[in-house]
């Protein structure tokens, strides 16, 4: 069997690589919320209503609930990232410009992945505004109560993303940070930022919110309420050109998300 030629291999090691690297650095809202894999161009998500319990008479028939179904349809889009990277200047520079463009490109389509997501949610008109104190203890039982009284399941699956300067006035809520409130293995000063149960969500720093100057947007949502649809993962199209003497790194996936209960979304703008 003949052995692949270095040009395979080279293309086959850079595929891999922007894939891993998408993965490790790539979207942050992606696993939070609902996904369909494999989408012919258009899908569509299933939105299944409440049940009612019902009595009946002594050897009747138990009355079915009927439930209300919906769907809300997404079709799926094509998002590209490419780069030359030139092949004598890959000998002049001590960085590897191969796994830059490797990394840039799945930093590019992992930053789509989440604009895509939250422009889907931004479509909600669920609503829940702090444009005077931002984040506080009173805004974060509110938050609560939202969801609660719109029969959001509390299942630990509602998730809320805050920029940076939200995130910080998170940190200052002694419910939040306090060892008195969540004990001593919760301290958040304690490990680096990450994910954060508190209150019935698991809350997250995020950079790529709205910033209007005195204000930034958030989201609250529950997993179940937003789809993510794929048509084709993460991809890429490595090839050389003679004309450049350069090689073209085209990175590129299909994808789409769609808002699919707004009653489990809550669209907030927070001061700053």
């Amino acid at each position: 069997m003949p052995q692949p030629t270095i040009d395979v291999s080279f293309v086959e090691e850079f595929e891999s690589g922007v894939h891993m690297a998408y993965q490790r650095m790539g979207s942050r809202f992606r696993s939070t919320v609902r996904r369909r894999d494999n989408v012919k161009n258009k899908t569509t998500f299933q939105k299944v209503g409440k049940g009612a319990a019902t009595q009946k008479a002594r050897h009747g028939q138990v009355p079915p609930m009927n439930l209300p179904h919906d769907k809300v349809a997404v079709t799926v889009e094509d998002w590209f990232a490419g780069e030359w990277v030139d092949d004598l200047d890959m000998l002049r520079q001590n960085q590897d410009e191969m796994v830059i463009a490797q990394e840039s490109g799945a930093a590019a389509l992992g930053r789509k992945t989440d604009d895509l997501i939250i422009t889907a949610m931004s479509a909600s008109t669920t609503t829940l505004d702090e444009t005077t104190n931002g984040v506080t203890i009173a805004w974060a039982l509110s938050l609560m109560e939202l969801f609660g009284n719109n029969d959001v399941p509390d299942d630990g699956q509602r998730w809320c993303g805050l920029a940076w300067e939200n995130w910080s006035q998170l940190m200052q809520i002694p419910e939040f940070k306090s060892s008195d409130f969540i004990g001593a293995a919760e301290l958040p000063f304690k490990v680096p930022t990450t994910a954060k149960s508190w209150m019935s969500f698991i809350w997250f720093p995020f950079s790529g919110f709205t910033d209007t100057g005195a204000n930034r947007e958030c989201y609250g949502y529950h997993r179940s309420a937003v789809g993510h649809a794929i048509g084709a993962d993460v991809q890429t199209n490595m090839q050389y050109y003679n004309t450049h003497d350069s090689w073209f790194a085209l990175n590129k996936m299909q994808m789409n998300a769609v808002t699919i209960d707004v009653n489990g979304v809550a669209k907030c703008t927070l001061k700053k």
